[in-house]
């Protein structure tokens, strides 16, 4: 629904003029119950002063009511927080009592008032839908209604109700995504159904149903229509405050409200409202506290990876205490994360906010079906190319999918968009906000100059390095700089950025899941918390069946369980993205799942599903396990790029798995370690138990996705049909290994090889120098022919 965007303007007027008459005292601080509460926003800020103004008009000459509604003129805590006396009913505003004003479900009375369009374009966002992950599951469950990247559930029952025309963005931007959703309109549905919820029946039936129970229960329980799970590192609050309220990791309240108890978990920090440089920037850990399952992009970014040890010991001996209810190790913190040291920049780091835009977060009130649909944002929009200055690129550069590339420059916008479409701090424009990929101004990304100026939320200022002004000034502090991002010049029209940028990506192998719908010892049915269902169940308070601290939610069956195989975190494998482009790829569900029933009986066993979709696409016979190797920004970009030899030449990095093939061919049959007769490799007591378990299908390892002829053995994303394992065209490419011996084979000739050698061993930088020698002393000798 498009809605009018002057209502931000407005609203205080009609809130204004619908009190007809002051209240003297009242108020929630002014009494002994929230005494000390922490102003929700800077004082000098226009929101607090409209907020107090309008909340006098009210009786709260605090504002609280404006956010939270309720009865301030109650004297007792089960009056003030019943609904909104008809007296001081507003319109638009709260109509009832809020205890989070920001969950998505009265956010249309409370956040929304101002910034109108956001709650609608939220509820249809990633961020609420989570359609990308659940399609994305679901086809690695084998599930025919994800297949030919179609998106037909999602947490929630949507429908895109104002036409697939975003409802914010630049007319750019808006012609770069009608073409985007004509060209694949199953990554955009105009609807989605709420996700099935099958019977233990249902699944006794068909036992690949069992996956509704562990995407309930365990995957999509981080959306904003939901609290989350109350443990460390999980606390946030719902809608708009999951993001823009901090809660620490141990979930403590360290503000002066009396009424919160400081020693109890699941509270916020402070009664503070953040999101940009005056309030303060939503730091990096609140967005891990979701962004730590799946891709991982949000502890990644920070540089942790999840292990299985613990180690090293703490001060009292211990192991270290579970994050996420995981156990980390630190890898390398991306480079944008990490303290900036160069000559003009600030310490610290930026936040994910610096980079994301609001249609990042938000949504612009489509249906996007997977990240990519949604996220607008590429590399070059700070850095720009070799050649090219960021507004000098077209839009849609590295945003392709397999369209035509555009040829006019995209330039600069003088000005952000209008009113009511984009909130934060008013930076200058100075010589124009720079553009994102699809051609909207990033309002804190200014061009100075030739150069470009991210402002960031922490207050800090940085410059950005530019690729042309390196290129025009040779300013190169590593020679194979240049050479992979200018001289190769297909690095950059086939590559993401991050395909070499990025140092390392977890890697978890083989996703062993087990859902359990037996009964425990004492008779009662194995299962958890269902997040959907509980979020589809709120009231008019906008509380859902799990909000409340100590509530269970609602209860479904069926127990998840989850291992793997190994973990690796070096040399990502390599493939095709979504947007045609060399990306790095890891695995994202490689479901292997077995089945328990109500009767403990195991009606599936370590079953694995086909992918005939990816056979089609990719018009091979050979019908791909639907095992996913999922393209990803790692979000572990290094200064120093990979080498050429992390790449070319290493199998695995090519999609042909470790060892190029040689491990893990044998786990489609049973292994058994007894006496075995070392003739006939007969097992030789008759009594023997199997230590390691056949998974029938997978006769490779889980790091392979293609064989040396180019046959794709398992998916490699299941969003968009341009994303693929490298086909044998390019993998002879890719592998072109035994290059050394080109030289070396004449080492045993002693006498040719004594002409062109040293006695001892030559170091790296010696043997480049003498490589390069060759080939000047060859050029020559062999002048070009005019």
């Amino acid at each position: 629904m498009q809605k009018n965007l002057l209502m931000c303007l407005l609203a205080s007027v009609v809130v204004f003029s619908f009190g007809t008459m002051a209240y003297a005292g009242g108020g929630c601080t002014t009494t002994d119950c929230h005494a000390g509460l922490e102003e929700i926003v800077p004082t000098d800020l226009p929101m607090s002063q409209q907020l107090k103004m309008n909340g006098q008009m009210h009786g709260d000459p605090d504002g609280c009511v404006m956010c939270h509604g309720g009865n301030p003129m109650a004297t007792k805590k089960e009056e003030a927080h019943k609904g909104v006396p008809a007296t001081l009913r507003m319109a638009p505003g709260p109509k009832d009592y809020y205890p989070d004003p920001g969950s998505i479900w009265i956010s249309d009375n409370t956040c929304g008032i101002c910034h109108v369009g956001y709650t609608y374009r939220a509820k249809t966002s990633l961020m609420n839908t989570e359609a990308g992950k659940i399609s994305g599951n679901m086809h690695t469950w084998g599930f025919e209604e994800t297949q030919n990247f179609q998106n037909p559930w999602g947490n929630y029952a949507v429908t895109d109700q104002d036409g697939q025309t975003p409802m914010i963005g630049t007319e750019a931007y808006k012609s770069y995504m009608k073409d985007q959703i004509s060209m694949y309109p199953n990554q955009y549905p105009k609807k989605l159904d709420l996700m099935p919820n099958p019977t233990v029946e249902e699944v006794k039936k068909d036992p690949k149903k069992a996956a509704f129970a562990y995407q309930r229960q365990d995957c999509n329980r981080c959306h904003i229509g939901v609290r989350g799970r109350e443990k460390r590192g999980d606390y946030r609050g719902m809608g708009c405050s999951a993001c823009h309220i901090l809660y620490s990791n141990d979930g403590y309240y360290e503000g002066k409200d009396k009424s919160i108890n400081p020693d109890e978990k699941g509270h916020m920090l402070k009664h503070q409202i953040i999101g940009n440089r005056k309030t303060g920037g939503i730091p990096v850990e609140t967005c891990s506290s979701c962004h730590n399952r799946g891709k991982r992009i949000g502890v990644s970014f920070q540089g942790l990876m999840e292990f299985p040890y613990g180690s090293p010991f703490n001060e009292d001996g211990g192991k270290q205490p579970k994050l996420h209810t995981k156990k980390y190790m630190f890898v390398s913190d991306d480079l944008h994360h990490q303290q900036q040291s160069r000559k003009g920049n600030p310490e610290g780091g930026l936040l994910c906010q610096d980079c994301h835009t609001s249609i990042d977060m938000h949504g612009d009130g489509n249906i996007h079906g997977t990240t990519m649909g949604q996220v607008e944002i590429e590399c070059t929009d700070c850095h720009g190319t070799p050649q090219s200055y960021p507004w000098e690129l077209p839009v849609g550069y590295g945003d392709e999918f397999g369209k035509k590339a555009q040829t006019k420059a995209r330039g600069t916008a003088e000005k952000l968009l209008i009113v009511g479409q984009q909130f934060g701090y008013p930076y200058d424009a100075e010589d124009g906000f720079v553009l994102s990929a699809r051609g909207n101004p990033m309002g804190n990304v200014i061009r100075r100059g030739n150069k470009v100026i991210v402002h960031s939320a922490t207050g800090n200022d940085f410059e950005v390095p530019d690729l042309k002004g390196l290129s025009i000034s040779n300013k190169w502090k590593d020679p194979t700089a240049e050479v992979a991002m200018s001289a190769v010049s297909g690095h950059l029209e086939k590559m993401e950025c991050y395909t070499c940028h990025a140092s390392w990506a977890p890697q978890c192998y083989g996703c062993h899941v087990k859902i359990d719908y037996s009964s425990d010892k004492n008779g009662k049915q194995k299962g958890g918390t269902d997040w959907i269902a509980s979020g589809n169940s709120h009231d008019s308070q906008g509380q859902t069946a799990e909000s409340k601290l100590g509530s269970k939610g609602i209860f479904t069956s069926g127990k998840p369980m989850e291992t793997r195989s190994y973990l690796r975190w070096e040399d990502p494998v390599l493939g095709i993205g979504g947007e045609g482009r060399v990306t790095p790829l890891m695995p994202g569900c490689q479901v292997v799942y077995t089945v328990v029933d109500d009767t403990g009986a195991v009606i599936a066993n370590n079953m694995i599903a086909d992918a005939p979709d990816e056979a089609k696409y990719r018009g091979q016979e050979h019908v791909p396990l639907a095992i996913d190797m999922s393209p990803v920004q790692p979000h572990t970009a290094q200064r120093k790029a990979r080498t050429c030899e992390s790449c070319h030449g290493n199998a695995k990095v090519a999609g042909l798995g470790i060892g190029d093939g040689t491990f893990g061919n044998m786990q489609n049959k049973d292994i058994v370690f007894d006496l075995m007769d070392a003739k006939t490799r007969e097992i030789i007591p008759e009594k023997y138990t199997v230590q390691i378990q056949a998974i029938p299908k997978l006769d490779f390892d889980w790091s392979q996705i293609v064989t040396r002829e180019g046959k794709q053995l398992a998916t490699v994303g299941s969003h968009w049909p341009l994303s693929r394992a490298f086909n044998k065209e390019e993998i002879e490419t890719f592998m072109r290994t035994g290059t050394c011996m080109g030289c070396h084979q004449n080492m045993s000739e002693k006498e040719l090889w004594k002409k062109v050698s040293e006695d001892g061993q030559l170091d790296m930088k010696k043997h480049s120098e003498l490589m390069n020698k060759m080939l000047k002393t060859m050029a020559e000798k062999n002048p070009v022919k005019k």
